[in-house]
């Protein structure tokens, strides 16, 4: 094995990463800020974002069993020289609710079976501070909400403190949401419901509490508000807690150059994994202050590829995600919420929109329950908690939430192609055969043609917005198929705003030699003769303008530019052609 760290891709366990030497990005200076913060925290971040290890750091820190082996796992980290006095003091649960069962029927009863698993565990790790007989009475109790009462009552007799730390404390809710509605997740976290009970029983027998997940919906639901925990998501103080800086990521790459396993340029990988992985914020009061950040997980996936093959992955998105976006997009299609039909079109106009102008005024709500995620500002703010918006510079008094990067971006088109497939089945094959004449022999009216044809297919079918708003929205999803360019919508060029940029990425595609402006032209049905002529002068000038702008011959990067203008007519494609 080569003498240097090792990427900890899909390591969640700090004392492993710590024992087997891997890279580390240091978060501990993050833990005094926590304890200041309350005795009761709540967290929401996207998935992928490094939740899971954090808290396991947490975890080693404050377990009393482990406070012999803070030199070991914290040496030469931030901590180390500023150890809070919290430090080794609590007899630390951690709980994983991801890890109970998704069989509806069995909910409960793989709840408990989970539950009591844990809380046995947690008896034996530390009997040793009790007296004699400690673990054989708590192991005969039955049921976990007794057994847990058992432990608090002997942690208060013997003046031991508890630390409770719940992961993915919304999972198997948002499962139950997504898959047997909302009369079934009502039943679990109101009134009676096992699942209120739970927080019930939190609350009232751990010091310290801090509960992790991907949205607030079902704390909500379970505590009537967030009586029960201080709300740190948008704090400020926190907000560059999870995912990697510009800073980090740099030192990252310089260790890995310093150590000969890495021979590519520094500005290079950060500008590559720049557009896919950056630009999130999860705090208004730090969009001026803070550097933006990267997805944690994506940046290890992509180093761990430069490392090992001296390239980026092909595909810039992780594989190992797709299961994530998979429940992400079921709970967002919202299919099993009573009367939601109501909101469908809203809800779906309010995609078609984001994906269209990449971004969207509206406040975050941090606090709302299930059965009003569909309206419109909780609909919102649920992309905002699963990372499919992120906090960009206000619009006066108002927020403005934005998509952060390509790979959001591409979940966007996902949806849109989904919709436009289900209304008209689409041969992709044709479409992406056109792709590759186009980009590698600069035979460009196949892929024009293809488009149009698809648009037309679709939208005489069925009309999904009107005008030239589903007209971009369509282009944006198809267009996104094209692997061998960064699509840029609305790019600002020439004091205006070319429809669609396709800039070659010739780092990953260097046999590419055609680059592309599209101007999409719409006109009203019963639009003149004279008028289409105007319209297509004016397009031609207009595309002039872009192709000569300063920025453009340094974004093609010596490929053959072709500006191309595509004009419709209702759904009809009514002319095209390049403008020389």
């Amino acid at each position: 094995m080569d003498d240097y760290k090792l990427i900890p891709y899909g390591i969640s366990d700090f004392a492993q990463l710590r024992d087997e030497n891997k890279y580390y990005v240091d978060k501990t200076m993050y833990l005094p800020r926590m304890e200041t913060a309350g005795n009761f925290l709540f967290l929401i971040r996207p998935r992928r974002f490094g939740k899971s290890l954090f808290m396991s750091m947490m975890q080693y820190y404050y377990d009393v069993n482990r406070k012999d082996d803070f030199e070991r796992l914290f040496g030469g980290l931030w901590i180390a020289d500023h150890t809070t006095s919290l430090q080794g003091r609590f007899e630390v649960l951690r709980l994983d609710f991801s890890q109970v069962s998704g069989n509806m029927e069995l909910l409960q009863e793989s709840f408990n079976e989970y539950s009591n698993l844990m809380l046995d565990d947690f008896i034996d790790r530390y009997a040793a501070y009790y007296s004699d007989g400690y673990a054989e009475k708590g192991h005969a109790l039955h049921g976990y909400m007794v057994k847990l009462g058992y432990i608090a009552n002997m942690a208060r007799r013997e003046g031991h403190k508890l630390y409770l730390i719940i992961d993915e404390y919304d999972n198997f809710t948002n499962n139950v949401l997504n898959e047997k509605g909302e009369a079934v997740y009502h039943a679990l976290t109101h009134a009676s419901g096992f699942y209120r009970d739970v927080f019930k029983l939190f609350k009232g027998n751990f010091d310290r509490i801090l509960m992790v997940g991907v949205s607030s919906v079902t704390l909500d639901d379970v505590t009537s508000g967030y009586n029960i925990a201080t709300n740190i998501t948008m704090d400020p103080r926190f907000n560059m807690m999870l995912g990697f800086s510009e800073t980090e990521v740099r030192e990252m790459i310089r260790y890995y150059q310093s150590v000969g396993a890495v021979t590519a340029d520094e500005e290079t990988l950060v500008k590559e994994m720049m557009p896919w992985y950056d630009n999130y914020c999860f705090s208004e009061d730090s969009i001026f202050i803070d550097p933006k950040l990267f997805n944690s997980d994506m940046v290890l996936y992509y180093m761990q590829n430069i490392i090992a093959f001296g390239k980026a992955p092909k595909n810039m998105i992780d594989n190992n995600t797709r299961t994530d976006y998979m429940k992400m997009n079921k709970l967002l299609q919202l299919d099993k919420l009573e009367k939601v039909e109501s909101y469908n079109g809203v809800r779906r106009g309010m995609l078609y929109k984001i994906a269209q102008d990449g971004e969207i005024l509206e406040n975050v709500n941090l606090s709302f329950p299930a059965y009003r995620m569909a309206d419109k500002e909780n609909f919102v703010s649920l992309l905002f908690f699963y990372g499919m918006l992120t906090v960009g510079e206000p619009y006066g008094a108002k927020t403005r939430l934005i998509i952060p990067n390509n790979n959001v971006r591409l979940q966007y088109y996902d949806y849109l192609l989904r919709a436009y497939q289900e209304i008209a089945a689409i041969d992709v094959s044709e479409i992406s055969n056109a792709y590759d004449e186009a980009a590698l022999r600069g035979n460009w009216e196949p892929m024009i043609k293809a488009l149009a044809d698809a648009y037309e297919q679709t939208t005489s079918v069925r009309q999904l917005i009107e005008g030239e708003y589903n007209l971009q929205g369509f282009m944006n999803a198809y267009l996104s198929l094209n692997p061998y360019y960064f699509v840029a919508p609305e790019m600002e060029l020439a004091h205006g705003y070319c429809d669609f940029f396709l800039m070659p990425n010739l780092r990953r595609w260097p046999m590419v030699k055609h680059s592309f402006i599209l101007e999409l032209k719409y006109l009203k049905t019963d639009a003149t003769e004279a008028e289409t002529a105007t319209q297509w002068r004016e397009a031609e000038a207009q595309i002039r303008r872009y192709a000569a702008a300063p920025r453009v011959r340094q974004m093609t990067d010596g490929t053959v530019l072709h500006p191309i203008v595509m004009q419709f007519r209702g759904y009809r494609m009514e002319r095209f052609g390049e403008v020389k």
